[in-house]
């Protein structure tokens, strides 16, 4: 039986809640839909509007620019993450299989465990791939930092550099390893299916992707390993 859960966030991506209402929530759907399909650079609120059957006046009630909705999907996609790590791996005693649980959620494409808010799910990963990183790579980051924009996918990164803690306590890099894996999971994903000759994961295949990524990372953690 399928779990669904509901993720609401509060803080300044927006300028309205979303979920508080039903065309809130279509703008939300709508979105992830578009940018998927024609590309961030393609997708305007105009496009949006025509798709919902609403006005660009509407949208701008709930968002600023195109760039907050995709920090705000986002922001989904990692609080969503992040709370498949933790129910997977609160009963797992092992520090071990906890980082192989991880990289296995990370590594992500047709999940249906858990029904995330009646979103596309193959979508949101497709935008985690090809444009989750524009969601903080902006001239605006700092000001984006200050108002606790990126606070679900920091939450992400700790949570997962506490587990590589867990397994090798002395290691001294656990936050830049964890967001490394984070990213690294995405890029590689990415290479494999659009630019084969920057990596050696000819397979094409999640599973190759998830070995590539294990032996990386405890490659790194076992290092002079006491």
């Amino acid at each position: 039986m399928a779990l669904e859960i509901v993720l609401k966030l509060e803080n300044n991506t927006y300028l309205k809640d979303p979920q508080g209402s039903e065309i809130g929530k279509k703008i939300i759907k709508s979105s992830i839909l578009l940018i998927s399909e024609l590309g961030y650079e393609h997708f305007t609120f105009k496009k949006l509007a025509t798709e919902i059957n609403s006005t660009e006046a509407t949208i701008y009630r709930y968002f600023e620019n195109k760039h907050k909705i995709l920090v705000y999907i986002m922001e989904l996609y990692w609080s969503y993450i992040h709370f498949q790590v933790l129910m997977a791996i609160r009963e797992i005693n092992d520090s071990r299989k906890k980082i192989e649980k991880i990289i296995d959620l990370l590594v992500w494409e047709d999940n249906q465990d858990v029904s995330f808010g009646g979103y596309d799910q193959a979508c949101l990963y497709k935008i985690c791939i090809t444009e989750g990183s524009k969601a903080f790579l902006s001239k605006e980051v700092e000001a984006m930092n200050q108002q606790k924009l990126f606070e679900p996918y920091k939450e992400l990164v700790e949570m997962i550099a506490g587990v590589f803690s867990e397994y090798k306590p002395n290691f001294k890099y656990p936050r830049s390893l964890a967001s490394s894996l984070v990213e690294l999971s995405h890029l590689q994903y990415y290479f494999m299916h659009h630019l084969p000759r920057l990596t050696d994961l000819k397979e094409k295949t999640p599973k190759s992707l998830e070995a590539y990524l294990e032996h990386l990372v405890f490659g790194s953690l076992e290092l002079n390993r006491k």
